[in-house]
């Protein structure tokens, strides 16, 4: 779950670090009474998506009429896939100095990852391509934390910053990405004022999916990704479903294998259309499961692969073929199944559809592709 600046910054405060005065506003009124109260300011589109500033989403007011005009102006702007609902109004800080910080989840090392550079307010690539010798990334043991001593050796020089008080703001952002269950931590820019404070200009968050029952105070305050009409249905009807941009239709029991059949359609030279995990619910929203891949217009084959563990293979494809009298789909279809109940499963797709079901994945996935072509 994806944060706006506005709901993210709080966590940061929390944690000890500074963050300029800031209040929301929904309209350029309120965003004028903002910046009288609050002086010098900036208007900050708020949307859960990076880029503001380059889509003309954050522009600096002087008074509180240029704060209403600038507000009226960014108020309704597409920015990615978010329409601005909201802005930020901020107090303006002298900056001396910008700096990049983050802490994430890092695949390549299985755990948190902290990012720093004494050169900020770009993007982390253009960062790394720019001054890759400014850019530390450190792996943390969370197992046993982030040590300030091996934090301070690490930290790349940098003139007129004082390493100990960013190791210090480092280590409670550590602590803040652990307490709030985060997925990433970002600051851009994290500024150095002229009157030599360290100051979060803003701040990225986004919540673990998993995390959001332990969360569920912080929760309220996020950004839930916008779903399509497809994944609206999924939702309702209680089935995961993510729509994708293939063609290859892909039905599955249990999320690993799920997301194994749709590795293989991508190593195969295809494309999914979908994530939909089914399970041993297969037998009770085959027709609904069924229905919501085929209604996808851009599905040109459909690869059913079912691994009977949990959920039995023979009462899986039950629930399906009863959904198929009922769907009626006319494209290709390509059957892979193994484990409990496989001979029986296997033997009605063949009886009741005519079609032989692949002995191996890989062939099944591979006919999938070649039929979506």
């Amino acid at each position: 779950m994806n944060f706006e600046e506005h709901a993210a910054k709080p966590l940061l405060a929390a944690a000890g670090i500074a963050v300029p005065e800031s209040r929301v506003a929904t309209d350029e009124a309120e965003a004028e009474a903002h910046a009288a109260a609050i002086g010098a300011c900036v208007i900050k589109a708020q949307v859960p998506t990076g880029k503001r500033g380059k889509a003309g989403g954050i522009a600096l007011a002087g008074s509180p009429g240029e704060a209403r005009a600038e507000a009226r102006r960014i108020l309704g702007l597409k920015i990615g896939d978010h329409s601005v609902e909201k802005v930020l109004v901020e107090a303006q800080v002298p900056i001396a100095r910008e700096m990049y910080a983050a802490i994430l989840n890092d695949a390549e090392s299985k755990g948190p990852l902290l990012l720093f550079s004494p050169e900020g307010g770009m993007d982390i690539e253009e960062i790394a391509e720019a001054h890759p010798d400014k850019l530390l990334r450190l792996p943390i043991d969370i197992r046993h934390g982030l040590a300030r001593r091996t934090l301070l050796e690490a930290l790349p020089a940098a003139d007129g910053v004082d390493a100990d008080g960013v190791a210090d703001l480092l280590m409670a952002l550590y602590q803040a990405y652990r307490g709030n269950d985060a997925e990433l931590l970002e600051i851009n820019p994290l500024v150095l004022t002229e009157d030599n404070r360290l100051v979060a200009l803003d701040c990225k968050f986004t919540l673990d999916d998993s995390g959001i029952k332990r969360q569920t105070e912080i929760a309220e305050a996020g950004t839930p990704d916008k779903l399509t009409a497809l994944e609206t249905r999924g939702k309702a009807a209680g089935l995961k479903y993510i729509e994708l941009e293939g063609e290859v239709g892909v039905l599955a029991n249990g999320a690993g294998l799920t997301m194994t059949t749709m590795d293989a359609v991508r190593h195969y030279g295809g494309r999914p259309a979908n994530f939909l995990e089914i399970g041993g619910e297969a037998y009770t929203l085959g027709k609904e499961a069924l229905a919501l891949v085929l209604d996808n217009p851009n599905v040109k084959s459909l690869l059913i692969n079912f691994c009977g563990a949990f959920a039995r293979c023979d009462v899986m494809t039950e629930g399906i073929l009863a959904a198929w009298k009922e769907v009626k789909p006319d494209l290709p279809v390509f059957f892979t199944i193994h484990g409990t109940g496989e001979d029986e499963a296997v033997a009605m797709v063949r009886a009741e559809l005519g079609i032989e079901p692949f002995d191996l994945m890989d062939d099944a996935v591979k006919a999938a592709v070649e039929a979506a072509r």
